[in-house]
This record gives structure tokens, C-alpha cells and sequence, in this order.
């Protein structure tokens, strides 16, 4: 896999114009940088607590849908990310108070299960785990990486 560009100009490029400029890259590399659809997905983004992330988790597989039936798979791989990165940052404020994980001198705090952030985390862990299965997604991300890398 090519490694994530970090270098390119984000506050220029509108990836629904230049779909060949988006680079998958590693798990959830670039979501907050990748416009239009940082702006079009973020606001919905939260998981403070398990209704909150419910609604948040449906809302994104929604956008993801809707980015399918408009044949965009850079909208299908952001919805993606985002509900990825709803399911890592609720585990990481599940298990340290804050989100917190580092104390100054980069050791690994304490952890101190949060149960309601845990649940939140269930919830966008599920919907993941549905899109990672989805052989329309998974053959559109080959073909995307196989095109423009």
C-alpha cells in the first residue's frame, strides 16, 4: 500500500472533483483533511454516550449509502474513517478519563474503564464491522488503490 501523501496542498483540493487524488492510506489516515466531505460528515460525528453514537453511526452509514448511490467511493472510504475513528476514539476515552492516554513523559496512563464510552464504542464497532464486510466497498476500494494508488 502507498504510503498516505500528507504533503498535498488539502485547502486547494476538492476531492469529489479529483477522485484521483485520494489516497486511501492506513486506517484513518487523512479524515480531517479531505474536502468536501470532512465538512459534510464531521458535524455529525459523536460519541459521547451510546445514544449519541447511535445516532451519529447511523447518520455516517447513511452518507456512506447515499455516497454508493452516487458511484463516490472517496465519500464511501471517508464515512468509513469516520466511523472507524468514532469506534477508536470512544475506546481510547473508554478506557483513560479525557482521551487522555500519555502522561508528559509518554507513559501509557493508568486505564479506568468508562462503560458508557465502551457501549458508544460497541455501537460504531458494529457499524465498521458491517462496512469491512461489504464486498461492493472492498471491490471499489481495490479498484480505486489499483488506479490511483
Amino acid at each position: 500500500m502507498k504510503a498516505f501523501n500528507y504533503q498535498q496542498d488539502f485547502s486547494t483540493i476538492d476531492f469529489r472533483k479529483e477522485p484521483e487524488r485520494y489516497q486511501v492510506g492506513r486506517g484513518e489516515q487523512g479524515v480531517l483533511m479531505v474536502e468536501p466531505y470532512k465538512s459534510e460528515i464531521l458535524p455529525y460525528w459523536r460519541f459521547k454516550d451510546v445514544a449519541s453514537a447511535t445516532a451519529s453511526a447511523n447518520k455516517i452509514m447513511q452518507l456512506f449509502e447515499d455516497y454508493r448511490q452516487q458511484d463516490d467511493f472517496v465519500g464511501m472510504d471517508m464515512a468509513r474513517k469516520f466511523i472507524q475513528m468514532g469506534y477508536t476514539r470512544a475506546r481510547r476515552y473508554a478506557n483513560h478519563p479525557g482521551g487522555k492516554k500519555y502522561d508528559k513523559n509518554r507513559k501509557i496512563l493508568p486505564y479506568q474503564l468508562d462503560e458508557e464510552k465502551a457501549a458508544a464504542a460497541k455501537i460504531f464497532k458494529q457499524s465498521w464491522d458491517k462496512l469491512r464486510a461489504d464486498n461492493d466497498y472492498l471491490q471499489r476500494k481495490k479498484q480505486h488503490q489499483q488506479q490511483f494508488g
